[in-house]
């Protein structure tokens, strides 16, 4: 999930900081998420799913087709 989170956030060329802007949130605590130090609240999972525009079993590795949320 940790690879993932990355992978779709350098995919869109963004960097920590300003995907934490943007998500309204400190950096430390994304950065933390991103490298699995900390596991994501449920409510955080959800707020990228809508950024990204792909489902939660995406998100979760549950599947690899980064299916847009309908």
């Amino acid at each position: 999930m940790y690879k993932r989170i990355r992978d779709l956030r350098e995919d869109r060329d963004i960097t920590q900081d300003e995907l934490a802007k943007e998500l309204g949130m400190w950096l430390n605590t994304y950065r933390n998420y991103e490298i699995g130090h900390r596991e994501p609240p449920f409510a955080f999972m959800v707020q990228l799913a809508r950024y990204y525009n792909v489902t939660l079993d995406y998100l979760a590795g549950l599947t690899d087709t980064p299916k847009p949320l309908s």
